[in-house]
């Protein structure tokens, strides 16, 4: 009994300290005269099959770790053709292999990955074409650019397009 309490500690104790290896970052920018921010959990590679295998294919994916990933704007922007208002959002993804993905803005900010999303509560869904390059992006990030919102893992990029 006592080897077997043993084993549990340990077994319960590696799962939390490699569950806590993707750091919490945040990025900041400005598209145009709008602050952005992005909080997101940001995994690693790790020599990993990403896309169809740690990342299904045509399921939700909380577009990071952990808590999933949020996107703030202070002043109303436009994604596509669809207006966005100041605010947090959820941003998950729907990664698929062969057509466009699709990109969520979600009025639900505060879940734990992507088990409770709802459909009913996006806010914007748009389709957008990933690229695929030959250079690897270890760990995913994101970037605030004047075209709006870079992100980058493995060998994935994506635009969120934003005015």
């Amino acid at each position: 009994m006592k080897n077997f309490k043993l084993t549990l500690v340990l077994v319960l104790l590696t799962t939390v300290i490699f569950a806590q290896k993707s750091p919490r970052k945040q990025v900041n920018g400005t598209i145009g005269h709008v602050n952005v921010d992005i909080d997101f959990g940001a995994p690693s590679v790790k020599e990993r099959a990403i896309w169809g295998a740690l990342v299904p294919y045509n399921k939700v994916w909380r577009a990071g770790a952990n808590e999933n990933t949020t996107i703030s704007f202070d002043e109303k922007v436009t994604i596509q053709d669809k207006t966005v208002f100041p605010g947090k959002y959820g941003f998950f993804i729907i990664p698929n292999d062969a057509k466009d993905w699709i990109l969520i803005l979600s009025s639900e900010n505060d879940a734990w990955g992507s088990n409770s999303y709802n459909e009913n509560d996006d806010v914007v869904r748009i389709a957008v074409t990933p690229q695929f390059v030959e250079e690897n992006q270890e760990e995913l990030s994101y970037n605030v650019t004047s075209e709006g919102i870079e992100i980058a893992w493995e060998k994935v990029r994506l635009l969120i397009p934003i005015k």
